[in-house]
């Protein structure tokens, strides 16, 4: 490249290859005219062609005029049969990665200026590899963070040969973001590994820019909310999300046997099964009830503010729960979410009228299972306990209750009764009849037992004309004890 004298002359002939090459693929041999500036001994004209670099490979990754994928051998592609467009793009994406590779070199550069240069422009390719990644996603939206690259610029940071501390003191602005500081910590650790393993003694320089960089990093002092991305990508919170995966309904069904003790333990923030959950909690029946117990212990364990479960578990209710065959870890389940006694009372009261009035259709296997439940209820929530003690509780036609309610707030069950029970003390089968009779003196036995409790002991009846004091009395009274006995 023939150059003008003086740095705007530069300028000014890197200017012209830069509109050259943009213009037109045939002029892309241009490109080696620009960098070969950046191998000049000249700082200014560096300068100018980092300037010329940023802006050409800037512009190559926003059109899309970079190859995309693992990359092949120059060699192979410029003597295949592959098209001329294909030809282009790897040709230009081996002169960006040779780019990139003397970019990295300059950050050792003895001008400050150069390097401050050097490090904004690969900095910039990072972000701009971001929204253009040049691999190939795995999945539609999957976020691509180009660590190669980033690795690159971490290890030109981290110089063995001489103190970076004035650049790295530029690159902490970049620390702020959630995913820089994220992939800065991994970068560096590659980076120990590498230069302990290449030097036998490791140069003082190397572990000063180390820990200069790594006490810049300030971690969380609390479980963070990631939300402030360097490498921006939309589709990131949109489309990659676990709760789009569209999974058959079997492979639901295991994900979701296992999500409570072998998923959520291992996940540093459980609350991203959240979607997940939630969207499995609207397919219904033993999907619905598997994801709530996931949702249940996010919301015990993580602090999950989820005011629907409940009502979720309610609309759980119907029929089809006695005729299935996860029947038993359903009440399974049930009963453990419905465990604690905070729980208000016109709650459990809906749960409890709701099942007694199923139950007055159900097989006698599954009665024998939802009546000792019901029993459960009432005994952990005495203020329920008047569904069963109501002397003259609605006949049917005037209950208050209503069943086609799904807020088991406005159901109106606790001005009920389980009258549903006295019907059952009536069912055909024995041990059905037998369950339901057995309810009322369940509940009856605690009270009596705690009546029994405050009851005044008798008065204590002698047996000696002189008592004992203790196993052998004192020694005076010994042998008194055994005069007045004989």
């Amino acid at each position: 490249m023939e150059r003008e004298p003086g740095a705007a002359g530069v300028r000014r002939a890197l200017g012209r290859r830069l509109e050259a090459v943009l213009a037109s693929r045939s002029e892309a041999n241009a490109v080696f005219d620009i960098l070969a500036v950046l191998q000049s001994e000249d700082q200014e004209e560096i300068q100018e062609a980092v300037r010329t670099c940023s802006r050409l490979f800037g512009a190559l990754l926003e059109r899309g005029e970079l190859f995309v994928g693992q990359l092949p051998s120059e060699e192979m592609v410029m003597t295949g049969s592959q098209g001329a467009t294909r030809k282009y793009k790897v040709w230009m994406r081996h002169r960006y990665h040779s780019c990139c590779n003397r970019l990295g070199e300059l950050l050792g550069h003895p001008s400050f200026q150069v390097k401050e240069l050097a490090l904004s422009a690969l900095l910039k390719f990072v972000q701009l590899e971001g929204a253009h990644p040049l691999e190939k996603s795995k999945w539609e939206g999957n976020y691509l963070f180009p660590r190669e690259l980033f690795k690159l610029v971490v290890g030109g940071l981290l110089s063995p040969e001489e103190d970076q501390s004035l650049l790295l003191s530029q690159f902490r602005e970049y620390l702020d973001y959630d995913d820089t500081r994220y992939h800065t910590m991994q970068a560096a650790v590659d980076a120990v590994a590498r230069v302990t393993g290449q030097h036998p003694e490791v140069p003082p320089a190397f572990w000063n820019n180390a820990f200069t960089l790594l006490s810049a990093v300030s971690l969380p002092r609390r479980e963070p909310t990631v939300s402030s991305f360097y490498v921006k990508r939309a589709e990131l919170w949109d489309t990659w999300k676990v709760a789009h995966l569209k999974l058959p309904l079997s492979l639901y069904k295991k994900v979701l046997l296992i999500v409570h003790d072998a998923i959520l333990p291992q996940l540093a923030q459980p609350t991203l099964m959240i979607d997940f959950l939630t969207r499995a909690c609207d397919l219904g029946g033993a999907l619905s009830l598997l994801a709530l117990n996931g949702l249940f212990i996010l919301i015990h364990k993580h602090n999950l503010e989820y005011p629907d479960f409940y009502r979720k578990l309610y609309g759980l209710l119907d029929p089809s729960v006695f005729h299935v065959k996860y029947r038993a870890r359903f009440f399974h389940l049930a009963d453990l979410f419905l465990s604690s006694s905070h729980l208000p009372a016109y709650l459990v009261a809906a749960f409890a009228k709701r099942l007694a009035r199923l139950a007055l259709t159900a097989p006698p296997e599954a009665l024998l299972m939802v009546l000792p439940f019901i029993c459960n209820l009432l005994r952990r929530h005495p203020a329920c306990r008047v569904l069963v003690h109501r002397p003259h509780g609605p006949e049917l036609d005037a209950d208050p209750y209503d069943p086609g309610e799904e807020d088991p707030a406005q159901s109106r069950a606790l001005e009920s009764s389980l009258w549903e029970l006295q019907a059952l003390q009536r069912h055909y089968h024995p041990e059905v009849s037998k369950a339901a009779s057995v309810i009322n003196q369940a509940l009856s036995m605690p009270e009596i037992f705690e009546r029994d409790l405050k009851k005044k002991g008798p008065e204590p009846v002698p047996l000696e004309f002189i008592p004992a004091q203790g196993l052998l009395g004192r020694p005076g009274e010994l042998c008194a004890q055994h005069f007045t006995l004989s």
